[in-house]
């Protein structure tokens, strides 16, 4: 059985702002173990993020600085 995203969660739906604020949460999680790139290629593939969305993420859940990429 093959998941798919609703539509009010994909790019230009009507939820897409809940989706990106919890992946800032996920991105800034200390307690998880995977690395950085499974994080980034989860977004990318099931959440359908472009790239813009994924780096606007990723600066807010490093506040600006570089400590996501420690992972």
């Amino acid at each position: 059985m093959t998941k798919t995203l609703k539509k009010e969660y994909q790019p230009g739906g009507s939820k897409r702002q809940f989706i990106l604020d919890k992946a800032v949460e996920y991105l800034s999680d200390k307690t998880l173990t995977s690395p950085q790139s499974y994080r980034r290629d989860y977004l990318m593939t099931n959440l359908m993020f472009s790239d813009t969305e994924y780096l606007e993420v990723l600066n807010k859940a490093t506040n600006g600085g570089v400590e996501a990429w420690a992972n």
